[in-house]
């Protein structure tokens, strides 16, 4: 069953519907009180900081997001591969530890700047471990036709966090010290720990990906990923906004010290007007969705952020800053919001979460690699240069909106489909045996020709991110009404998981597209042909020494070959 429901499943729905599953609302709860904990940590740690130099402030958010460009597709893979549950499970327990070591390094007067990071890097790595898995559990706590609503309402608990959990971060360190907030950090892990724990997870169908060795299943994602054109222009929209928008988050602890003379508890009520904004504006969105579409709704929540950080380049009065802050997290989450809704439509559920992974990495990536930049721009030239240059990378990525627009979802769906049948093959191939080149004939009538090449060129995306390592289509030079596709799949088992699990309803649109092309009353024909070199077997013939492939027909170093009415 695919994760993300096609616009024949896609019903109305209350914004609260989410909350009557227990399971849901339960762990909604508990994450809201984690991401409080979060935000209470970021503010600890940046603040410990503050009487540092400007890079080491910045160094915070990109200990917190590099983990994720280093892990992030690992961690898609083993959230495609594993129990989700029981790997949301082990994260949980790995950053209560660490946060603990915060606490206890902190409270002894022990917590260095340098081990501030080193731990902050390994919660990032336990962030990086549990977010393509949490990602992907949503389908399995609400029925497909609140996955919206589930989505919205996530978006609602990590900005009411980041309005009320910096606000209570700065009020704690000013009042007490940063060790209660890395503290109740850790404590808030055991809440999501417990939901996980007593939870009685569906039973869900066996990954096919566990039979992947990780390279392979990394270098699926990454070719699925590679040949879908609206997945890609997905992640280039993230990579105009993300390094620029990067420059708030990173540069706000210098704002509220520097510029506007406040301490952390001030630095808290400036985050909280951020989240404050985001939250107010997960209601009005929809409203502003339907006025700018999809692409209009980048472009100004770019622009309207790139005017917030250009105001606070030159204010100085705290008040003024708070009230600007506002639209700052309506325009955060409209952009969030959009790119990751783009992205979800357009995954099918066998690569979901690697290819939220890929997202995800793009995302922390851009945030942890500007924040040094921007941490050294405030050092060097200053803190204003610093915020204008974030300001007009901001407006230069709206400009490209017109440019580089998110495509349309006119006529995708993800939701799978079996219009394959399993080739019968004379003998049965090994999972690892391969390549496999399968081979298809079409006969054209020589006057839909150049329309069938065109067509076939949406099939060739399709091959490729569905597997196949190469793909080609060629014209019989002695039958010009005889087309042949080619496509080389590194191994049988990569072939079947076409068969069973990565073809969606889009594909079969394509492929049925392209063979109305074809003479009436003409079929494809298909081939399977296995390599020869690994050493052709008589069917109950006992295997040569060292040949690990299975029984297989073929003589004479030919192919071995199966027929049948698939691809």
């Amino acid at each position: 069953m695919s994760a993300i429901p096609s616009a024949r499943d896609r019903r109305p729905a209350s914004a609260w519907a989410p909350f009557a599953a227990r399971v849901f609302r339960a762990l909604w709860i508990a994450q809201l009180v984690s991401n409080i904990g979060s935000w209470m940590q970021t503010v600890g740690a940046q603040w410990l900081l503050v009487g540092h130099s400007a890079a080491l402030v910045t160094l915070v958010q990109t200990a917190s997001s590099l983990p994720v460009v280093l892990l992030a597709l690992p961690s898609g893979v083993l959230a495609d591969r594993y129990d989700r549950r029981r790997l949301l499970l082990a994260a949980q327990f790995a950053m209560l530890t660490v946060s603990t070591a915060l606490a206890v390094l902190a409270f002894a007067g022990e917590l260095t700047p340098e081990l501030l990071l080193g731990l902050t890097f390994l919660l990032g790595c336990g962030t990086a471990l549990m977010g393509p898995a949490w990602q992907a559990i949503q389908p399995e706590l609400v029925d497909r036709g609140e996955l919206g609503q589930a989505a919205a309402l996530g978006a609602v608990n990590m900005n009411l966090a980041r309005a009320l959990g910096p606000a209570f971060g700065g009020a704690v360190v000013a009042a007490a010290g940063a060790g209660w907030v890395f503290a109740f950090n850790a404590a808030s892990y055991l809440g999501i720990a417990a939901v996980l724990t007593f939870w009685r997870r569906p039973q869900v169908q066996e990954p096919l990906a566990r039979s992947e060795r990780l390279w392979t299943a990394l270098d699926a994602g990454r070719r699925y990923v590679r040949y879908a054109p609206g997945v890609r222009r997905v992640l280039w929209r993230t990579v105009l906004f993300v390094p620029g928008g990067a420059a708030l988050w990173s540069l706000l602890p210098l704002v509220a010290s520097r510029s506007l003379g406040l301490g952390s508890g001030g630095y808290g009520l400036l985050l909280g007007a951020v989240g404050a904004g985001a939250v107010g504006g997960a209601f009005v969105l929809p409203a502003v969705r339907r006025a700018l579409g999809a692409n209009g709704t980048l472009a100004a929540g770019a622009v309207v952020f790139a005017g917030v950080l250009a105001l606070l380049a030159t204010v100085r009065t705290p008040w003024v800053a708070v009230v600007a802050l506002l639209p700052a997290g309506v325009a955060w989450i409209g952009v969030l919001s959009t790119l990751n809704a783009a992205l979800q439509t357009r995954l099918p559920g066998w690569v979901r979460a690697r290819g939220l992974a890929v997202y995800l990495l793009v995302f922390q990536g851009g945030q942890a690699l500007a924040a040094p930049v921007w941490g050294a721009l405030a050092d060097g030239p200053g803190l204003t240069v610093s915020l204008l240059a974030g300001s007009g990378l901001l407006l230069a990525g709206a400009v490209g909106a017109r440019r580089w627009p998110l495509h349309g979802m006119e006529g995708i769906d993800p939701t799978p489909s079996d219009h394959w049948p399993v080739p019968p093959l004379v003998f049965e191939p090994g999972p690892s045996d391969g390549p496999v080149l399968v081979s298809v004939v079409y006969r054209v009538d020589a006057s839909n020709s150049a329309a069938f090449t065109a067509r076939m060129e949406r099939v060739a995306r399709s091959r490729r991110r569905t597997g196949a390592l190469t793909w080609g289509l060629f014209q019989d030079g002695a039958d010009p009404e005889r087309f042949v596709e080619n496509y080389l799949v590194g191994s049988w088992s990569g072939h079947l998981a076409q068969h069973r699990s990565r073809l969606t309803a889009t594909d079969h649109r394509d492929e049925e597209r392209a063979r109305r092309l074809l003479v009436e009353g003409t079929a494809p024909e298909v081939t399977h042909a296995f390599d020869a070199a690994a050493g052709p077997v008589v069917p109950g013939a006992e295997k040569p020494a060292g040949v690990a492939t299975p029984t297989r027909p073929g003589k004479g170093g030919a192919p071995a070959l199966g027929t049948g009415l698939d691809g």
